[in-house]
């Protein structure tokens, strides 16, 4: 079993287009995660976002209209005192709409989540 992987599979009582505008459409992409973001999202294309200090690159990777899209980011991209945590690569994030009775079902993948141990519960955060 992969420990670098976050999966969830959920069944929205919505309609595809709706859901795909919320997790698409950079503005209410932004309210959902309570982020301000510089642009619209598109394929291959590199957003930033911030909210008060948190900065973040999104890097756009694929979209598929109603279907289909993903991207890349750091979870934790910078120290309060600046700087990247570590050197790794970028978590992708994925997300997956279809038709189901009902409305629609999403499938949320994360891969290459790692922890930081300097977040971890009851930790500070270290400069």
């Amino acid at each position: 079993m992969s420990t670098d992987r976050i999966e969830k599979r959920v069944v929205l009582r919505a309609p595809r287009s709706r859901v795909w505008r919320a997790i698409s459409d950079a503005k209410e992409f932004g309210t959902w995660f309570r982020i301000s973001l510089d642009g619209p999202f598109a394929a291959g294309k590199t957003v930033r976002g911030s909210h008060g200090s948190f900065k973040v690159d999104i890097q756009v990777e694929r979209i598929e209209p109603e279907r289909y899209f993903s991207y890349r980011w750091h979870p934790y991209p910078e120290r309060p005192s600046g700087g990247l945590t570590r050197p790794e690569p970028m978590t992708l994030v994925e997300f997956t709409l279809e038709e189901a009775e009902g409305g629609t079902r999403a499938h949320d993948c994360r891969v290459g989540v790692r922890s930081d141990p300097a977040r971890a519960p009851g930790r500070g955060v270290s400069a």
